[in-house]
């Protein structure tokens, strides 16, 4: 149980970061434009450099036979959190959005990093890539109904997207990087925690505690994100002939809690913002206990 341990350890310095990050909204030294620009510099910039980060390393066949591996579950468990969504939130699309797809890039990358070591990320990267796919089109129509909104140049030219492509383009060739480049990396990758967290902060400033701890709906999707989901995909990823690391990297993110582009999508397509925040924030505060608990579980059930 080490790792649910060195888990709990760090979601709980996560949180405290994110409760810094919403003191400093209320103070006023964090603007609502601010938290965007925030977001904005972690999609483009940090994520895309973790991820590609992550690549840097000796190529061998086992390890690229493990990526295809984690490709495969990262796959298969968007699937079912899919399923699941829209079977319990057929009439709610901002709930079926936010549980069909967790904070994998903001939260799950910096904690599979701390807790599986740098390399790990490489497996967990598939699952970033193809939810960022997922939701520029399958969110985007659980949100709006309307097919015209879907936009596959935004999909193409998505930066995890991209950046994962140019990592496994590195890793395969391989293609040696110089000191001054890796270091870059190194130096853009240290700040994806800090600046997640602050980010989801903000998001917390925003929100009416009263409102969001007496919401039934939300409390339901927090059970499907964090709970329902997370076991069913233990269940789901137990016979793959994966490794370990592979399987705890995706589980990491499939366990994670509500992702904080439901609220970007909902406000850019003039939904229930305020709705998809609670769902956000409230989630985020219950996986410090549920997300070591299940990772803890699995470490357990697969012999980590």
């Amino acid at each position: 149980m080490l790792i649910a341990s060195v888990l709990f350890k760090r979601i709980g310095m996560m949180f405290i970061l994110m409760l810094l990050g919403m003191f400093m909204f209320r103070a006023g030294k964090i603007t609502e434009k601010g938290s965007k620009d925030m977001g904005n510099i972690l999609i483009y910039i940090v994520i895309p450099a973790v991820v590609i980060k992550s690549c840097l390393a000796d190529y061998s066949r086992e390890r690229l036979l493990m990526f295809a591996w984690s490709f495969l579950l990262a796959a298969a468990s968007l699937i079912l959190a899919m399923v699941v969504s829209a079977l319990v939130f057929k009439k709610s699309p901002i709930e079926n959005f936010g549980t069909s797809f967790s904070n994998a890039g903001f939260m799950s990358i910096p904690l599979v990093e701390a807790v599986l070591g740098s390399e790990a990320v490489f497996y967990a990267a598939p699952l970033v890539g193809l939810m960022n796919i997922l939701q520029w089109t399958y969110g985007v129509y659980v949100i709006t109904k309307d097919k015209s909104t879907v936009s596959p140049k935004k999909v193409l030219l998505n930066p995890v997207l991209l950046a994962m492509a140019l990592g496994i383009i590195i890793f395969i060739l391989p293609v040696e990087l110089s000191e001054m480049v890796t270091g870059s990396l190194d130096m853009i990758g240290a700040a994806n925690a800090p600046l997640a967290m602050l980010c989801l902060g903000s998001y917390l400033a925003q929100t009416r505690l009263s409102e969001m701890f007496t919401d039934k709906t939300v409390y339901l999707s927090c059970l499907m994100r964090l709970v329902v989901i997370p076991l069913l995909t233990i269940i789901l990823m137990t016979p793959f002939p994966a490794s370990v690391t592979a399987k705890l990297a995706v589980l990491m993110g499939a366990s994670a809690p509500v992702g904080i582009n439901v609220a970007v999508f909902a406000q850019i397509h003039g939904k229930d913002y305020p709705q998809s925040v609670k769902s956000i924030v409230l989630s985020t505060v219950f996986s410090i206990a549920t997300m070591p608990a299940v990772i803890g579980l699995a470490g357990y059930l697969w012999g980590y």
